[in-house]
């Protein structure tokens, strides 16, 4: 016989999972299905992707720290070495932890977990099927689709996550490759290139466009790649890979600059392909009930999250938008609110942007770029960490603070920050946002001293002339 729920979500991502437990919580039952070949829930950011990621990140830069910067402090330290394994291993139970941590969270909110395949057979229907291929049909007033998304690769290159990775294979490499080549100069390629930069990899930075991190705020841009060049990393700009050959040895690439030229070839170890990511859609039998993509692949949906056939919707990287996890979270609680009958909303002029290297980068709302191409007259306070006293108690001085605000009202439009730890300081910046704030309400508001955050308040004064600190 069919399970019956109210709500049936298909995919157990931050999206999915987040739908599930609020859905849960307001009362509604619910079933959420998890395709991945381990049953663990968490999608790609749990498993693969955010976290995996942040635990390499963390263990790299506690050994680069160890090996080059405390002797800075004071601390003497001799014998450092790299326990590759072990650093493996400690990201390996962070994502168990973790992973193991939603099944908990689905029991205490009582949501179904179903491991398998879903795919849509109807309005309402939705059929499971489980890894012996055994199918199981269920029913569902609702359903959500929140499958997330995939890896894209080049034409005619595949993806073996031995020599050729993404970023899944990037996280389990088992030696520190001479010569790794990212391919794509994104947050992602920038984030695992810059752990084996500091476990000892030559890396090389392939990207097409002349920038890196095309949509940041150019200035912040330009301060970040100085700051990857001084860390060692080299950086190939408006180059074009126009095919990966395997050998006994690595890979060679091919490449040729972007607006045409001479072309040369590049030898890798190993080649991690960062060029971005595609939504997941295929065997969702979308077409059982006349959803169709758009032109990119992305599910479009209306400012409810329907897909526009009734009782289905649609959240996170399926559906348009900036690919990341705490926008598929913001979306999870806004549609189980609206399934429930309540008012769900997401306010994506305010949804942050974080690259986790050494030091970070944070942003939210516009850049400067945009404000001149829309024609927002803007002013600009800006503050730079080498005159921030915690920072340079520290000896972590490198990187700023830029508020953009409008210059009639003062409402903050964008926030851009380099530095350490500033993936935590954006979050500030957020909330002031949220609530329409102005750069004068960050510069009258106490903030404690000796902190990385007097930072963003002396850039706010910055904004009326009146920073104090510099």
């Amino acid at each position: 016989m069919s399970q019956s729920f109210d709500v049936v979500v298909i995919g157990g991502g931050p999206g999915g999972y987040n739908a599930a437990i609020r859905a849960a919580q307001l009362g509604l039952s619910v079933a959420c299905i998890e395709k991945r070949p381990s049953g663990r829930f968490g999608g790609t950011c749990l498993n693969v992707g955010c976290i995996p990621s942040k635990a390499m990140l963390h263990a790299s830069e506690a050994y680069a720290h160890a090996k080059s910067h405390l002797k800075e402090l004071g601390v003497k330290v001799s014998g450092v070495e790299l326990d590759l394994p072990a650093m493996l291993g400690q990201k390996d139970d962070a994502v168990q932890g973790l992973t193991d941590g939603i099944a908990y969270l689905f029991k205490k909110n009582k949501v179904t977990g179903l491991k398998g395949h879903g795919r849509i057979e109807g309005p309402g229907k939705v059929i499971l099927t489980d890894e012996d291929g055994k199918e199981e049909p269920l029913s569902a007033s609702t359903i959500v689709i929140a499958t997330g998304s995939s890896v894209m690769s080049l034409p005619n290159v595949e993806i073996d996550e031995d020599v050729i990775v993404s970023s899944t294979g990037a996280l389990e490499l088992k030696k520190v490759p001479d010569h790794m080549v990212v391919v794509g100069g994104g947050y992602i390629g920038l984030e695992m290139g810059s752990v084996w930069r500091r476990l000892g990899a030559k890396v090389t930075v392939v990207e097409y466009l002349d920038r890196i991190t095309p949509g940041m705020d150019g200035e912040v841009s330009k301060q970040f790649m100085r700051i990857l060049k001084k860390q060692g990393m080299e950086f190939k700009l408006g180059t074009k890979v126009t095919g990966i050959e395997k050998t006994k040895q690595g890979a060679t690439l091919s490449l040729e600059p972007a607006a045409g030229g001479e072309k040369e070839t590049l030898e890798a170890d190993v080649v991690l392909i960062a060029i971005g990511r595609k939504p997941h859609t295929e065997g969702l039998g979308l077409d059982t009930v006349g959803i169709k993509t758009n032109d990119r692949g992305f599910i479009p949906v209306d400012d409810h999250y329907q897909t526009g056939v009734d009782g289905i919707y649609a959240i996170g990287d399926v559906t348009p938008g900036p690919m990341l996890a705490h926008k598929a979270e913001d979306e999870a609680v806004a549609v189980a609110e609206i399934i429930a009958g309540k008012g769900g909303h997401v306010n994506y002029d305010v949804i942050p942007g974080v690259v986790y290297t050494d030091p970070e980068v944070a942003m939210v709302g516009k850049t400067e770029e945009q404000l001149k191409d829309e024609g927002v007259a803007y002013k600009v306070g800006k503050f730079p960490f080498t005159a921030n006293s915690r920072a340079k108690t520290n000896h972590e001085t490198d990187g700023f603070v830029k508020v953009l605000a409008d210059a009639e009202t003062d409402k903050v439009l964008g926030v851009h920050m380099i530095g350490t730890g500033v993936g935590e300081m954006i979050a500030e910046a957020c909330l002031v946002m949220e609530f329409g704030g102005s750069s004068e309400d960050i510069a009258r508001t106490c903030h404690p001293h000796p902190t990385r955050t007097e930072a963003l308040r002396q850039a706010a004064m910055g904004v009326e002339g009146w920073t104090m600190q510099a």
